[in-house]
Order: C-alpha cells, then sequence, then structure tokens
C-alpha cells in the first residue's frame, strides 16, 4: 500500500516571547501572516527579509504558500519566531535539508529572553546613582 504524501507541513517556532505556527502549502511564495500580506502586516523590510532567510538558502521561496499565525512578542520577535517555523516546517518537508539549515543555524531556538527588574534598582542591570553625602 502507498503512503499518502502530505499537502501540508506544520512546524511552530520560537523567539522571545513570540510563538508561530507555520504551514507549508505547495504554491507561488505567496506568505500571509495573521490573514494579512507579510508587507501588509510587518512594515520594515527588514522583518520580512529575516523570515525569508530559510527560504533564501534553500532556494525554495516560490514553490510554497506559507500561512503564519503568530502570537507574543513584538515585530523582531515574531519575525525570529516565524523564521525558526519556516525552517522547522522545511526539515519536516524534506530531511535532507537539516545540514544547511543547521549550519546557518536556523534550526536552533534563540533562547535569549529579557532579563528581569531587581527590585530596589532602576533595571535588570542599571542601578540608582550612588550619593555618598
Amino acid at each position: 500500500m502507498a503512503e499518502a504524501t502530505p499537502t501540508e507541513w506544520y512546524a511552530t517556532g520560537r523567539r522571545k516571547t513570540s510563538s508561530a505556527r507555520v504551514y507549508l502549502r505547495p504554491g507561488k511564495g505567496n506568505i500571509v501572516v495573521n490573514s494579512k500580506a507579510v508587507d501588509e502586516y510587518f512594515g520594515r523590510a527588514t522583518s520580512v527579509m529575516i523570515l525569508k532567510q530559510p527560504l533564501d538558502l534553500v532556494e525554495l521561496g516560490d514553490k510554497f504558500d506559507i500561512l503564519v499565525n503568530v502570537s507574543g512578542g513584538g515585530a523582531t520577535g515574531q519575525a525570529g519566531a516565524i523564521r525558526h517555523g519556516i525552517a522547522r516546517a522545511l526539515l519536516n518537508f524534506d530531511g535532507g535539508l537539516r545540514t544547511p539549515l543547521k549550519r546557518a543555524g536556523m534550526l536552533t531556538r534563540d533562547a535569549r529572553k529579557v532579563e528581569r527588574k531587581k527590585y530596589g534598582q532602576k533595571g535588570a542591570r542599571a542601578r540608582f546613582q550612588f550619593s555618598k553625602r
């Protein structure tokens, strides 16, 4: 019995406090983020460039339509989460893409988060100015 080939590949990407659910479907290269075109959702071209990096790396940008649901964080964190999700979804599509994606560092979840503010201080590391008198 022949195995059915999936028509959709799914992965989750995360960065800072953002979480992105990414769906890859065969198509012409359209990217939709939270029901909006990617250029409409992200105001900056750099955010769009960041999330397209895995597609450009493996040269499959025009072969998939990408549907993304992203929440939490800001624009930069969301772009990073989408990038991570696209890289993982491409891995689900073809395991042979693992080496180039791994070398480029796109499969690693960036675990850096904002350090919390400490009590009695101005910020996480910043202190109020010390006065001797």
